[in-house]
């Protein structure tokens, strides 16, 4: 696997199921899209376009599109296989506000998108932590370039508070990630905030979800 394919999401390393008519079922997904979509009902918009980045199997972006139907969900992922999995999803459901699934790569300049600009909001699950620190750059850049004033960032997965981990679990899990990779990593929150500031981004809300992860809300300042 060449650098630029490296995975975006942790689905890419778990051992996932996987239907006759090309679903795939990641184990995570069913535990935490429930948790997920209920922080997602208080703090997104009703109406616009929701882009997800790194949809894994599609799974959490079909839960999220029937509990919020007047959102129209768009899914991504750079992995060909995550792709199929999220198409056949949505010709399986046959949700009218589901898009097919594009290819992005948040460390490019270009995402594809940008027709569809200003979006609603951008929702990243269990992303950054699996990809090199560049991909959690480009992903705040793009959120400060195509979020509409007072969008939504929505980021899930284990985090780092002020340099320390939540748990230990999540620190031999950093570990395990950077035997891995050395470029991966849980991230800190503190990081991420001062990297989000030029870009017009403020975290608001920080809330504690099960499995020691959190979910972590950046609203786009109007200026």
């Amino acid at each position: 696997m060449t650098k630029s394919e490296t995975p975006q999401n942790p689905v890419a390393l778990e051992n996932r199921d996987r239907t006759d008519d090309g679903r795939h079922f990641s184990p995570s997904a069913a535990r935490n899209r429930g948790p997920i979509r209920e922080v997602l009902e208080k703090i997104l918009p009703k109406s616009g376009i929701a882009l997800e980045i790194g949809s894994g199997t599609g799974e959490h972006v079909i839960c999220f599109a029937k509990a919020l139907p007047g959102l129209l969900w768009q899914p991504s992922d750079p992995d060909p296989t995550s792709r199929a999995s999220i198409a056949a999803w949505i010709a399986a459901e046959g949700l009218a506000n589901v898009r097919a699934p594009v290819a992005i790569d948040t460390r490019q300049a270009i995402w594809g998108v940008e027709d569809e600009a200003p979006f609603a909001a951008m929702v990243s699950l269990n992303m950054i932590h699996i990809a090199p620190w560049g991909s959690a750059l480009g992903l705040l850049a793009g959120a400060g370039r195509l979020l509409r004033p007072d969008g939504i960032l929505y980021l899930y997965g284990p985090f780092m508070r002020a340099g320390a981990h939540t748990a230990p679990s999540n620190a031999a899990f950093d570990a395990d990630l950077k035997r891995r990779d050395p470029s991966w990593g849980v991230r800190d929150i503190d990081d991420l905030v001062g990297e989000a500031a030029p870009y017009g981004l403020e975290l608001r809300e920080v809330t504690e979800m099960p499995a020691n992860n959190l979910s972590l809300v950046f609203v786009r300042t109007a200026g």
